[in-house]
C-alpha cells in the first residue's frame, strides 16, 4: 500500500473500519479517540469465549496476550533492553512510579506547563503535601529540553516531560540532553510518549534515552482503544514502588509464602498491578497484528500524517479568517508538529460544538480547537472539514 492509496476517496483503508462508519464520518478525533479496525471486534469476542472455556485458567491465555501488547509498544519505542509494565490507564501507572521516588530526601519534581492533566493533577496535588514542583512554561518547545536540564539539581527526584506536547501538538527535541542532566544530579527521566506512538517516529535507541522511563497508551494513534497503557522500565531499574499490586510478587506466592520485605519480580513485574480485564489486551495484540499486515509502520503512518495536517493547516490559510477570531501558530512548521492540527480561538468550545452539529467531531482544550485527522480519512473528508469551519467561522462573524 502506498501513501497515495490513503489520500483518495475512498480511502483505502477504509473498509477495514466499517464498524466505525469511517467512510460515512467526518471523525477528526484522530489525536484523542481513533476509531478500531473491524479485527478488534473478533478479538474482544474472543476474550469472552476464553473466559467460557478455560474459566480460572483463562489466564495463561491472557498473559500471552498481555506479551504480545508488551512486544507491540516495544517495537514502537524501539527498545531492545528495557521492561514494559502495562496498565489500565496512565494515571495508575505513574502513580507506582512516583511512589517509587526517593521524595523524602529529594522533595523536587521538575516539570512543564504542558503536561497532560494525569501529570498536572497528581503533581499539584503533590505541591499541595510539601513537595516542591518546578513548572517550566511549554513554550517554546524547541527550548524546553534545555531549560529542563538548566533545573534540573541534586534535589530532584525526577523530571516529567512529553515527547508531544497534547494541547498544540508541537514536538519536544532533544530529550536527551534531559536525561544527561538527570544522570548527572541522580535523577529519573520519565517521557509520556503518548502524542508520539504512532505518529511520530520515537525511537529509544536513536533519541539516546535508554535510561529514561516511558509511559503512553494505545487509545490515541494506536487504535488499541481503552485499557492499553505502558510504562517502560530501564533494564537495570531497582526502585521499589510503595503503591504495588500482588501481581509484582507473582512467582515468589507461586513458590510459597510472600517474602519479608516486600519481594519485587523481574522487570516489568517491579511496577505491576493486580487483577485485571484482560480484554483490552486480546484487542491490542491483535490491532498491532493488523498494523503489521498493512505495514502501517511509525514511518509510513509519519508520511501520511504530514500530509494530512499540512492538508489541513494550507486549507485553514485559504480560509483567510479573521485572526481575531481563530488563528494558528505559523512559526511552528510542519515537521515540528505531531499528529495534529491546533487552532487557537477564545471561541473553541462553539466552534467544536458547531462543527459537530454540521456531522464533523473534533474537540478542544481552553481555547484551542484541534482537528485530528486519522490514516483512514481521504483528502476529500479532510477538505470537507475546512469546507464546514469556514461556514461556522462565518456564521460566528454575522453575530
Amino acid at each position: 500500500m502506498t501513501p497515495e492509496a490513503l489520500y483518495a476517496s475512498p480511502n483505502a483503508l477504509a473498509p477495514h473500519y466499517c464498524r466505525f462508519r469511517v467512510a460515512e464520518r467526518m471523525l477528526l478525533t484522530g489525536h484523542s479517540h481513533q476509531a478500531w479496525p473491524d479485527v478488534g471486534l473478533e478479538a474482544q469476542q474472543r476474550a469472552w469465549l476464553d473466559a467460557a472455556e478455560y474459566a480460572d485458567d483463562k489466564w495463561t491465555q491472557a498473559f500471552a496476550m498481555a506479551d504480545r501488547v508488551r512486544r507491540g509498544f516495544a517495537r514502537l519505542l524501539d527498545d531492545s533492553d528495557g521492561a514494559i509494565a502495562l496498565g489500565a490507564n496512565t494515571h495508575e501507572l505513574v502513580v507506582r512510579w512516583l511512589s517509587a521516588l526517593p521524595l523524602g530526601r529529594r522533595p523536587r519534581l521538575v516539570t512543564t506547563s504542558g503536561e497532560f492533566h494525569t501529570v498536572r493533577r497528581q503533581l499539584d496535588r503533590l505541591a499541595e503535601e510539601g513537595i516542591a514542583v518546578v513548572k517550566l512554561s511549554s513554550l517554546p518547545a524547541a527550548t524546553l529540553a534545555e531549560r529542563l536540564a538548566r533545573t534540573v539539581d541534586d534535589r530532584t527526584a525526577a523530571v516529567l516531560v512529553s515527547a508531544v506536547l497534547y494541547e498544540n501538538a508541537h514536538i519536544v527535541p532533544d530529550l536527551a540532553r534531559v536525561l544527561t542532566a538527570c544522570r548527572s544530579a541522580g535523577a529519573e527521566l520519565l517521557v509520556d510518549a503518548y502524542h508520539a506512538l504512532g505518529v511520530v517516529p520515537f525511537s529509544l535507541r536513536r533519541d539516546g534515552l535508554a535510561d529514561a522511563f516511558v509511559v503512553g497508551g494505545g487509545y490515541k494513534y494506536c487504535q488499541l482503544g481503552e485499557g492499553n497503557c505502558f510504562l517502560r522500565i530501564p533494564h537495570d531499574c531497582v526502585l521499589r514502588p510503595v503503591i504495588t499490586g500482588w501481581f509484582a510478587e507473582f512467582d515468589a506466592l507461586a513458590a510459597g509464602d510472600p517474602a519479608t520485605p516486600v519481594a519485587y519480580g523481574p522487570g516489568a513485574a517491579r511496577f505491576a498491578g493486580a487483577t485485571y480485564d484482560p480484554t483490552s489486551h486480546y484487542r491490542a495484540a491483535r490491532v498491532f497484528d493488523f498494523f503489521e499486515e498493512q505495514e502501517l509502520t511509525s514511518e509510513f503512518l509519519r508520511r501520511v500524517s504530514q500530509h494530512q495536517v499540512g492538508l489541513l493547516a494550507r486549507s485553514f490559510d485559504a480560509l483567510d479568517a479573521d485572526p481575531r477570531v481563530i488563528g494558528r501558530d505559523r512559526a511552528v512548521t510542519l515537521p515540528d508538529l505531531g499528529g495534529f492540527l491546533a487552532l487557537q480561538s477564545a471561541r473553541a468550545a462553539e466552534l467544536c460544538r458547531r462543527l459537530r452539529d454540521r456531522g464533523v467531531l473534533t474537540d478542544y482544550r481552553a481555547d484551542v480547537l484541534r482537528l485530528g485527522p486519522a490514516p483512514y480519512l481521504s483528502d476529500a473528508q479532510l477538505r470537507d472539514t475546512i469546507q464546514a469551519l469556514g461556514t461556522v467561522i462565518g456564521e460566528l462573524g454575522t453575530r
